[in-house]
């Protein structure tokens, strides 16, 4: 409905500009008035069971006691007569029987009582942010911020310094340009808590650049429960508003296509001889091409109304008591469908100081992304034991349509108007199933064992790219075709013709180990563990461009994709007057196979050395071998491009001492050695279009680990209930980081890696909870209920590349020798902003759900790569985000339903890319970012 297709030959080239008039979004005023609404008491009272008593949260009897982690209130239909203490959050760890100890009211604290400097968010903790997955409820943790489709930075270093799990065990990633799993494809429904530990301890994997992120699935109940949600949203810039799509197939709703992507029998026969391209005859090589393009794949169509984001879930769980033994199951369910129309004005430079452009155009790029979700948990508790089994799928689907009309001067000159359109299919796919045991052997003696396996695969059929171009010196008529759009196939590689491409990625990832803690004597607890895990990968891109021999003529260029590039046309007159045919688009060797094997073991002993000073010292030793390697694939041996074989071995030393001042203020001071491996991507001398930069991308086969020398003070005080405030002071020296630059081929831009000398960071943070009671503004119950909840924390970091005159450099396959050469000395590092600020405050019920919080962050100005060819650096200002979320609990027929509400960049802060040169600046990406209005509800039987 609402579709027509946009026939790129025929129409003028406004009519494919984007409007940019839109209709006007909800008003700030109303929307106040909507929060005003939601906070005002009187619906929650009338459908709450009168009898429910008001009961204040008592203080707790002394500061030792105090309890960080607030778990949300529940919906009872009577209160109980004094607030029960507050769960803590489910948290599973290597090694978590003696590292992080949650026993006793004491130690529910895990921030205050864990060895190491951790942020940890509970289930009740991501909820208040109202986050559909949980990329977006980390970015509120101190220091960190969350850059791209999800990838966590950890003050302030890129999403290679961190390191994801998954219940202890390593997750493998589905994105071809990273190792990091993108945490983005986690729903929030899955996750029952969320540690982040930004100071190194050895029980975990020595890869601890910025942090480790654990993320713990849900875990069997204590009572069987059943809960089914549904949301709905709105985008500003995108819901209801032009939009640009293509068919597909008529599943793609559901995140799966129905078969019309299957690779076409004779291009699959070729894949398989292991012939190439050009080898072909010309009746062979055009009955191929022939089969590729058509009316779904290649045809974009507008959609004048985009329809609105939906989501819906379902989660369940049982307890069974078999004698000594209690069996559980849970089950979750989810699926949600997101639109996102970005209207990009995209350029690049070709003068230094960025005086003149090369590349200027305004690129509408529409996104459908639908993620289906599910997670099977089974477990058995005998005592103080626990088995666990875990497993999870997740499918993330992005279904793109692009379209972007600009210039091009040194491909086309300036007066050549072009016209871009491109279609793509991206499926990304998780199965990860874990087996957990945590056995109290005796009372001194703990054992965890674990093993996991793990799948990730992406996918992407069919990237179509087409280039249409006219002359803008002549007026588009009947006297005149060259004023109107022409396809300027054979004219070179796009983007002056046609090209299709396939990719595909498969990732294993085994992983195993075992932790055992001995309590020595009551002051003393010494763990030992090993941990192995071994992932292969194999990667494979394959571009094909349509050449014509030059006969075509110049009317039949006017058609649109599937009639220009279908069978009727490209087989009409084959070898004769004119034909058309495929050549290779990047040459090479199109698969890599990459491996990494790492063993590592560890020794670690906690001690209370005085009744106020405990200190927490090991050692782990870790040897890995990490291999990228070209496959052969042709029969005919092509020149393959460098193997890469990095076979190291590291001692990584870590130590903490914690010193109590009093019994709710404690300083600790750490210091650690850890490690960055280069990705595999990165490794790869292959080219790959990275479609969110919209930016060619080549690794570096020399590319070697980076060590990272880190050290830590930090101040806390824990004044009084769910309160507390501290001060930390940070310090790191890495050798050797791997740096983004961009390369200027005279052609393209292209991304590509370097190892940079040295580096320092250093920088600082302050972070503070505080509740405030508000029965003193009025006697009524309104204010009596209620308190004021104000989380802040605010961290400075900077950072500097050090280079000297004669640091030599590895910078394949540029020939370059000093790394002045490449990188200015004192410049930061990319992905490093200094300034990162997030803020909470909100109203909440003590004794019933109902909460009402506005959410800010800030982060300021970060490098996203270098500049080429002398050029400024690439920045990326992610700016002052506003949002505000809802929670209302009522009851519905006896039953308790969750209501919310959230407003999601209420600010309408854009997105900005640029680089900049005194008063010239250039962006290679900027778009309005819409505000979004959800509103869900969830019934909880």
């Amino acid at each position: 409905m609402g579709r027509r297709v946009a026939n790129a030959a025929l129409r003028p080239f406004s009519d494919y500009k984007r409007g940019l008039t839109m209709s006007k979004p909800v008003r700030f005023a109303s929307l106040l008035l909507f929060s005003s609404a939601l906070i005002a008491p009187s619906v929650a009272r009338a459908q709450t069971s009168p009898s429910a008593p008001t009961s204040a949260t008592p203080a707790p009897s002394s500061p030792a006691d105090t309890v960080d982690q607030t778990s949300a209130p529940g919906i009872p239909a009577t209160a109980p007569e004094q607030a029960p203490e507050p769960p803590a959050p489910e948290v599973s760890v290597p090694g978590g029987n003696t590292d992080i100890v949650v026993t006793g009211s004491r130690n529910r604290n895990i921030a205050r009582t864990a060895p190491q400097v951790v942020s940890v968010l509970s289930s009740a903790d991501i909820a208040r942010t109202g986050e559909g997955d949980i990329a977006g409820s980390l970015s509120r943790v101190t220091g960190l911020s969350v850059v791209g489709n999800g990838f966590v930075y950890v003050r302030g270093l890129g999403d290679r310094y961190s390191l994801a799990l998954l219940n202890g065990s390593p997750l493998p990633s589905p994105e071809p340009l990273k190792r990091v799993v993108p945490l983005d494809i986690f729903p929030t429904s899955v996750i029952a808590s969320s540690l982040v530990q930004k100071s190194y301890s050895v029980n975990f994997p020595g890869e601890f650049g910025g942090g480790v992120i654990n993320l713990t699935t849900k875990s069997v109940p204590k009572k069987p429960f059943l809960t089914i949600g549904a949301g709905i949203g709105l985008d500003t810039v995108t819901t209801g508003q032009l939009g640009y799509t293509y068919f597909g197939s008529s599943s793609d709703w559901t995140g799966f296509d129905n078969g019309q992507r299957n690779t076409a029998p004779l291009l699959g026969a070729f894949l398989k001889s292991g012939a190439q391209i050009a080898d072909l005859s010309n009746a062979a090589n055009t009955a191929i091409a022939a089969q590729l393009i058509d009316g779904r794949n290649a045809v974009i169509q507008r959609n004048k109304a985009l329809p609105p984001n939906w989501s819906g879930n379902i989660t369940g769980g049982k307890s069974f008591d078999l004698g000594t033994t209690t069996f559980g199951v849970i089950a979750t369910a989810g699926y949600s469908n997101k639109w996102r129309t970005r209207d990009t004005t995209q350029q690049t430079a070709n003068a230094t100081d960025l005086s003149q452009l090369d590349r200027n155009f305004e690129r509408v790029i529409t996104d459908d992304r639908v993620v289906v979700n599910g997670l099977l948990g089974l477990s058995l508790e005998f005592g103080p034991n626990k088995i666990r089994e875990t497993t999870l799928y997740i499918r993330d689907t992005l279904k793109q349509t692009r379209l972007g009309v600009g210039t091009t001067v040194r491909n086309f000159g300036s007066n050549i108007v072009v016209q871009e359109q491109d279609t793509a299919w991206f499926e990304r796919q998780l199965i990860d199933t874990q087996l957990v045991g945590e056995f109290k052997l005796n009372p001194d003696l703990s054992l965890d064992v674990r093993g996991s396996y793990a799948n990730t695969q992406r996918e992407s059929p069919n990237e179509i790219g087409l280039t249409y171009a006219r002359d803008a010196n002549f007026a588009c008529d009947n006297t005149s075709i060259n004023g109107c759009y022409a396809n300027s196939l054979g004219v070179g590689a796009r983007p002056n013709g046609a090209t299709i491409g396939f990719s595909n990625l498969n990732e294993d990832l085994f992983a195993g180990g075992i932790d055992l803690g001995y309590k020595i004597i009551p002051e003393i607890t010494a763990t030992i563990g090993y941990a192995y895990t071994d992932t292969k990968r194999r990667t494979e891109v394959r571009e094909f461009a349509f050449r014509q021999n030059g006969q075509i003529p110049q009317a039949v260029t006017l058609l649109r994709p599937d009639l220009l590039l279908g069978s009727t046309v490209i087989t009409a007159f084959p070898g004769k007057d004119f034909y058309v045919r495929l050549e290779d688009n990047l040459g090479g060797n199109p698969t890599f196979d990459a491996k990494l094997r790492i063993h590592g073991a560890y020794g670690q002993v906690q001690a209370q050395i005085t009744s106020k000073l405990s200190a927490t010292l090991g050692v782990r030793y870790e040897t890995a071998k990490q291999t990228v390697v070209p496959v052969q694939v042709y029969t005919v041996t092509p020149i393959l491009p460098p193997a890469t074989n990095l076979n190291r071995n590291y001692w990584l030393p870590a130590a903490t001492l914690t010193y109590q001042l009093a019994p709710d203020m404690q300083v600790r001071v750490s210091g650690s050695k850890t490690i960055a491996r280069p990705q595999f991507r990165e490794l790869v001398f292959q080219t790959y279009f990275d479609p969110e930069q919209n930016t060619a991308v080549q690794g570096n086969p020399l590319l070697v680990d980076s060590q990272l020398y880190n050290a830590e003070a930090r101040y806390e005080w824990y004044f009084a209930r769910d309160q507390r405030i501290s001060l930390a002071g940070f310090y790191k020296r890495i050798d050797k980081p791997i740096e983004v630059y961009a390369d200027d081929n005279g052609n393209t831009l292209t991304n590509r890696f370097a190892n940079a000398p040295k580096a320092d960071l250093y920088g600082a943070e302050i972070e503070t909870q505080k509740y405030f009671p508000l029965n003193w503004l009025s006697n009524g119950d309104f204010f009596t209920k209620r308190r004021l909840l104000t989380i802040a924390n605010y961290t400075y970091t900077k950072s500097k590349i050090l280079v000297g005159p004669n640091d030599p450099i590895n910078a394949y396959p540029l020939s370059l020798t000093n790394a002045n050469q490449l990188f200015r000395n004192g410049t930061p590092l990319t992905g490093q902003s200094d300034h990162l600020v997030n803020l909470q405050l909100g109203l909440e019920e003590k004794d019933h759900l109902s909460q009402q919080t506005f959410l800010l962050s800030y982060a300021s100005k970060r490098v996203t790569r270098r500049g080429p060819s002398g050029q400024p650096d690439i920045y990326e200002e992610p700016g002052i985000h506003l949002d505000f979320v809802a929670r209302q609990g009522v009851r519905i027929a006896g039953v308790e339903t969750e209501m919310k509400f959230e407003v999601r960049n209420i600010l309408g802060t854009k997105y900005q890319e640029y680089q900049e040169s005194g008063d010239n600046r250039v962006y290679y990406n900027r778009n309005n970012v819409g505000t979004i209005f959800n509103l869900g509800l969830s019934v909880n039987f």
